[in-house]
């Protein structure tokens, strides 16, 4: 779980990122997952577009994506939502939340 002020950060790592992908009229399908978890994979923290064709509402994707790539869903923002899972690997350097 994080903290606000880990939230905070995060919010402001990701407003200079562009968006990895979208979800749109087909909802969320297992390659999605596949795309979105391997650039959690290489990023940590990633940006996701939530198409106004999708069905349903975007902070209720955005939370469902969240739950299936076992990340955190840092906000989501008018259609667009922000994950944050940390990397397992100790090779790379990793976003410092402290």
């Amino acid at each position: 779980m994080l903290t606000s002020k880990q939230r905070s950060k995060l919010k402001s790592l990701a407003s200079n990122l562009s968006s990895v992908g979208q979800v749109g009229k087909e909802g969320i399908g297992e390659n999605m997952l596949a795309s979105f978890s391997d650039c959690l994979e290489k990023r940590e923290l990633i940006k996701i577009n939530i198409l106004e064709n999708a069905n349903g509402c975007p902070k209720e994707l955005g939370r469902e994506l969240a739950e299936k790539l076992s990340a955190e869903c840092v906000i989501v923002i008018g259609r667009k939502a922000v994950l944050y899972r940390k990397l397992g690997r100790k090779d790379v350097e990793h976003i410092a939340l402290d």
